[in-house]
């Protein structure tokens, strides 16, 4: 974890060697820093609960997570010239970072085939996405909403609306919530609905009494599970 003052706030940079456990003392040490906003910068293996640590931190002492991107590259050798292909080519993995979910437009839609779309703050009611690629939340996805992607959806919050991962049917894509309590969920063409008047969250799942949960395919049907983070 690297830390670096800007103009606009503070900037953290995470590597696929943080965790959440070695990242709660630098955090802790520099928290009248962390009441800003902030820019984070994410290895291609960093960990969501990683992720889901320093938001936490950035949240309780007072800031707000503003951007996610990729590291940007190192300074270019001089020589001939050669295309810009943008931060995202350091991961080989597109990020784009959409404005803040409560403040778009209800029936929004993406098409960005391959990317990994951030909505920054929580999904509110009414709020309806289509995405092509991947899709993270950082905060909740709230009742009344819902998401659609191509390929896996992240809720580094709580996960009450209607979402469906592995939409284009790719059955290896994954929910993930703390918790998952939606009243319904879907993985490619598979669907898991709750009882009525209930939610996800009173089924019997594996693992019970967890906060991290998962959602994937198992042998056709949609299996919630808990999603252990290593001590």
């Amino acid at each position: 974890m690297k830390f670096r003052g800007t103009l606009g706030g503070l900037n953290i940079q995470l590597d696929a060697s943080d965790t959440p456990q070695s990242v709660a003392g630098p955090l802790a040490a520099r928290a009248a820093l962390l009441a800003s906003e902030v820019t984070l910068e994410i290895d291609q293996e960093t960990s969501l609960d990683t992720l889901d640590a320093v938001r936490s931190a950035v949240t309780a002492a007072g800031g707000y997570i503003a951007r996610l991107r990729a590291p940007r590259p190192p300074a270019a050798v001089p020589g001939p010239a050669t295309p810009d292909t943008g931060s995202g080519a350091q991961t080989g993995q597109p990020v784009t970072v959409l404005p803040t979910a409560s403040a778009m437009p209800v029936n929004v839609a993406s098409s960005l085939d391959s990317h990994t779309v951030v909505l920054p703050n929580s999904v509110r009611a009414g709020f309806r996405g289509e995405y092509g690629g991947s899709v993270v939340v950082l905060g909740d996805v709230n009742p009344g909403s819902e998401l659609v992607a191509g390929g896996d959806v992240i809720v580094l919050g709580a996960l009450r609306g209607v979402v469906h991962a592995g939409a284009d049917g790719r059955e290896s894509a994954i929910v993930w919530g703390r918790p998952i309590a939606s009243a319904q969920i879907r993985i490619a063409g598979a669907v898991a609905r709750a009882p009525e008047g209930s939610s996800l969250s009173s089924m019997k799942k594996l693992g019970s009494g967890v906060e991290s949960e998962v959602a994937r395919l198992l042998h056709g049907q949609i299996v919630i599970e808990a999603s252990h983070v290593p001590r």
